[in-house]
């Protein structure tokens, strides 16, 4: 009690100036229209404006869940369309299953753990063997390569990057379907090399460079990067520098595919190896 008597005693000059204040503008707000209005007008805007606000930071504050549905949302929507559409040729179907003639599924996850500063690379993500994950399972970030799994725990799994010298994919030039092997020299982290292209196929600065289906592992088509530079270095194949679509320092939400033919092509092509 004492404390608030020194409080009202210290203060009791700006505390009467306060009241008085507010009992002017109260008085002059109700006694005439165009100051009313005014006062009203400012203190919608005042609420307004608090309100945005707020409804901003929420917003901010849910982020992570809004991503985890979208990616949840494109992973439904990509498994939807390859059970319905059928290739060009009507003769095949781009799939397997003898139910909804599908070859790939999709699941989304998250990665949990990084590395982009070694010469062999791996990262985290959060679904196992529990969720359907096998080892052999390709690995996309948004709609380009990421990895390949090589691991699995119940409810954990461990992907190989591609910035790991010990990568190798199947890719091709978009453009005329020369196709070679893409692997990471260990160097730049947005940068990989494509070897193997003939030197009298004509290459150019951005052409897209993409995978082509021969592994069993990735989709054909799956995007990997850009041509950013190339040259004749001995030999007769090209030395073609590719910048990589996937940013591995912002990799987070990724998509796991899972391919349901895989064993029965590997089964067949040992046949004849």
């Amino acid at each position: 009690m004492r404390s608030l008597l020194n409080f009202l005693a210290r203060y009791d000059n700006l505390i009467i100036f306060l009241i008085l204040e507010g009992i002017t503008i109260y008085l002059l707000a109700s006694g005439n229209n165009y100051q009313n209005t005014r006062v009203v007008n400012g203190i919608r805007s005042l609420t307004h404006g608090i309100e945005e606000k707020i409804n901003n930071t929420r917003t901010y504050l849910n982020l992570r869940e809004i991503n985890e549905n979208l990616a949840a949302e494109n992973i439904a929507l990509r498994n939807s369309i390859g059970r319905l559409v059928k290739r060009e040729n009507s003769l095949f179907f781009s799939v397997s299953d003898s139910i909804y003639r599908q070859q790939y599924l999709h699941t989304p996850a998250e990665v949990i753990d990084n590395s982009i500063n070694r010469q062999k690379n791996f990262f985290t993500l959060n679904k196992g063997r529990s969720q359907g994950v096998e080892v052999e399972m390709a690995v996309t970030s948004g709609e380009s390569v990421a990895g390949v799994i090589v691991g699995c725990s119940e409810n954990f799994s461990v992907a190989m990057s591609l910035l790991n010298i010990d990568f190798r994919l199947s890719a091709r030039i978009k453009s005329n379907g020369y196709f070679g092997s893409l692997s990471w020299d260990g160097r730049d982290y947005r940068n990989a090399v494509l070897s193997e292209i003939p030197q009298h196929v004509t290459v150019n600065v951005g052409d897209t460079i993409e995978t082509t289906g021969y592994s069993a592992i990735f989709p054909e088509g799956i995007m990997i990067g850009t041509v950013s530079d190339y040259e004749k270095k001995g030999g007769d194949f090209y030395i073609i520098a590719v910048t990589m679509q996937t940013d591995f320092k912002k990799i987070h939400f990724v998509d796991i595919i899972g391919n349901m033919k895989k064993t029965e092509q590997l089964d067949l092509e040992k046949l004849f190896q």
